[in-house]
């Protein structure tokens, strides 16, 4: 299987990008943290530092079996203004594979066309921008290839619903019972 590509901005919301990387590892699927700019420190919203694997520059989009953006308002502001990253989102789309968006960053998702039709959820703040979804409550939704998440407190649902994606079912049950999840 190819690389998880989890993409870091300034102001992304530490526990939706850190969780998730967390629980793919230990669901044995290989995930890389990406910044956005040519700097690998990127700084969330809430002060914490983290030194990223690599830079966008670095990456190709080929490499990756699928794309994670970590909400926050402004790290998703500035996921959304990297032009790059932006392509690759729409290329991924346009050839069904996946994509994974929590918080605000479905918003993103929702200003690409990239929900249309589909059942998505976002922060209550950022519903009104997830165009021609369905709006969901639930912690997170995967609707083909596109799965998305509420908020922080939905960080392990979603990147349990990302493990399921990837892997199985069965492996996201693994993963929950291993971490004392109920």
């Amino acid at each position: 299987m190819k690389k998880v590509g989890v993409f870091f901005a300034e102001g992304f919301e530490e526990i939706e990008g850190l969780t998730v990387v967390d629980i793919l590892r230990r669901a044995g699927i290989e995930t890389e943290m990406i910044s956005i700019t040519a700097d690998r420190k990127v700084t969330g919203g809430h002060g914490i530092t983290i030194m990223t694997d690599a830079t966008i520059d670095q990456i190709e989009g080929s490499a990756l079996a699928m794309i994670v953006l970590p909400g926050g308002g402004q790290g998703t502001a500035n996921l959304e203004a990297c032009e790059s990253l932006m392509t690759a989102v729409d290329e991924f789309h346009a050839r069904q594979r996946p994509i994974a968006a929590i918080c605000a960053a479905p918003s993103i998702l929702g200003h690409r066309g990239i929900l249309q039709g589909r059942v998505a959820c976002s922060y209550p703040d950022f519903e009104g921008h997830l165009h021609g979804a369905t709006v969901s409550r639930e912690p997170a939704v995967c609707d083909g290839h596109v799965i998305t998440g509420r908020g922080m407190g939905c960080a392990i649902q979603f990147s349990l619903a990302i493990v399921e994606y990837l892997k199985s079912r069965e492996a996201a049950d693994q993963i929950a019972t291993s971490i004392i999840f109920s």
